[in-house]
């Protein structure tokens, strides 16, 4: 199983962001894990390094529900971002949502590979990291 060499947690839980780099640290399969409060945050940071595919993750794990940009405005901005990327990114959302409608609106997306129900357990991250 390759490790990751980075991964983006976009969240505004800080409980769930705690329990989840936690997760992921007990796991040792990412080097690294940035943070962010929301996807405007993220889709800001993906714009000012995508000239520098070394900096861009592997992986996002993409909250829904947050504030200022959520899960669904940072999925269409990322949308009109791919081209200009030189990497393959692998996307999941991650929400505490089990609303049919919320899962069938992600399937709308290419980029998003799966939707995750929360808590990250340490087994389901494994899986994910399996998957790739």
């Amino acid at each position: 199983m390759r490790k990751i060499d980075r991964l983006y947690l976009v969240d505004d839980d800080s409980l769930f962001k705690f329990l989840t780099q936690r997760v992921i640290q007990d796991t040792d399969l990412v080097d690294k894990v940035e943070v962010f409060s929301n996807g405007l945050e993220a889709i800001n940071h993906l714009n000012e390094i995508k000239e520098t595919p070394a900096q861009l993750p592997d992986v996002i794990l993409l909250d829904i529900d947050m504030p200022v940009m959520d899960g669904w405005g940072f999925l269409e901005e990322y949308g009109k971002l791919l081209p200009e990327l030189d990497r393959k990114i692998t996307t999941y959302i991650v929400s505490s949502s089990n609303d049919p409608a919320d899962i069938s609106r992600s399937k709308t997306f290419a980029e998003v590979k799966d939707f995750i129900i929360k808590p990250i357990t340490k087994q389901k991250f494994i899986e994910m990291v399996k998957a790739l």
